[in-house]
């Protein structure tokens, strides 16, 4: 009987010893969190078909690798328009700002020459020479048609008594109508001479000249200076054209901008995807960050500071994280979310970026967050 007495009063000191230690010894200063990391969302700024997938959901990936290509369609053969419009516009720019060169000025003078003499030929009119030239020649084509009846007539009569096949009385006709034809265009000739010139042709011939002497005369000054401006910014246009292809050509690559894992990807060879569309999203495994809740007796920490980060599978490592976003309103414990002090139910939603090299660590594990801030060494 005594024995229980003294079991009792001996649980009772105890117990009373341990609520007495409690109220001495503070609680530790820690609130527990998750680790997490930014998620980018990866797309292009073009649509079109998908050529090729080159990841699946889980892997690691790095900065800049290829994850996705897009079908080029007719982007090839765009780019081969524009570069050729490039070369000429370029050569056309070159050419307005070096000049023109020493023959080329000399051509252009030669065919205002030339336009001038045959302007004074016509102003002149046909040379009694000429007229009888084309005389002698309406006289040989007169010949000539005599002949051709004369042959036609033979050969008609030949034909008709089927002495001759029709291949030869064809031949025969073709010849007057050749002989005819003829007869015409050396008459039409000689009147236009006899005639004079006509004024039509001193204005088509004057106006000839004109363009002649300006293309002559611009040779020679040089090129103006807006004809030159002009020149570059059809250049730079065309040059722009290139660069705007060519980056949707870059854009048919679809790469990593971080080093990561892919978290979310939901695409097969052939599916078609929109501009500027998110096609898969990858985890930035460089930037891991924590997600804690602080309770409000302790909502005291600042943003800037330095705070202590343990992981429970890896309690031998120790991490430096800084506060990076303090929430100015408390919400309730999430419920996924295990506090050191259970009482409390409103918290600050905090978030600490790890500043550190993280290789082992990885989303989605359960860390301790100490409050005590880390001082730094001066």
């Amino acid at each position: 009987m005594i024995y229980r007495f003294l079991v009792i009063g001996l649980v009772i000191i105890v117990l009373g010893g341990l609520v007495a230690y409690s109220k001495l010894v503070p609680e530790p200063n820690m609130v527990s969190g998750f680790l997490e990391a930014d998620e980018i969302r990866i797309g292009s700024r073009v649509g079109g078909r998908v050529k090729s997938v080159l990841v699946e959901e889980g892997d690691p990936v790095a900065k800049g690798q290829l994850l996705i290509e897009l079908e080029p369609f007719d982007l090839l053969q765009r780019e081969q328009e524009a570069v050729e419009l490039l070369a000429q516009r370029e050569a056309d720019y070159q050419r307005l700002k070096a000049g023109f060169r020493v023959e080329e000025i000399a051509q252009a003078e030669a065919r205002s020459l030339q336009a001038q003499a045959h302007l004074d030929k016509l102003k002149a009119g046909p040379r009694e020479q000429e007229i009888q030239a084309a005389r002698g020649r309406v006289e040989v084509a007169d010949a000539a048609l005599v002949l051709a009846k004369q042959n036609f007539a033979r050969r008609n009569e030949l034909f008709e008594k089927n002495t001759i096949s029709r291949e030869e009385f064809d031949s025969a006709t073709k010849e007057l109508e050749a002989a005819n034809a003829e007869v015409a265009v050396r008459r039409q000739e000689l009147d236009l001479l006899k005639a004079g010139t006509r004024e039509e042709e001193i204005r088509e011939a004057e106006g000839r000249l004109a363009e002649a002497k300006a293309a002559w005369e611009l040779m020679k000054n040089g090129s103006r200076a807006e004809d030159v401006a002009a020149a570059k910014a059809a250049r730079d246009a065309a040059q722009a054209s290139v660069e705007v292809i060519r980056e949707q050509k870059r854009e048919l690559q679809i790469t990593s901008s971080v080093n990561g894992f892919v978290e979310a990807l939901d695409l097969q060879p052939g599916d078609l995807v929109g501009a500027s569309a998110p096609v898969l999203s990858v985890l930035d495994q460089e930037n891991l960050w924590v997600r804690c809740y602080v309770p409000q007796n302790r909502h005291a920490i600042e943003v800037g500071e330095k705070l202590r980060v343990t992981v429970d599978g890896l309690p031998e490592e120790e991490y430096v994280g800084e506060v990076v976003f303090v929430s100015r309103q408390a919400e309730f414990t999430p419920s996924n979310v295990q506090t050191l002090e259970d009482r409390s139910k409103l918290v600050f939603r905090t978030k600490v970026e790890l500043n550190e090299k993280v290789g082992r660590l990885r989303p989605g594990m359960t860390v301790n967050v100490s409050l005590d801030p880390v001082e730094e060494t001066p």
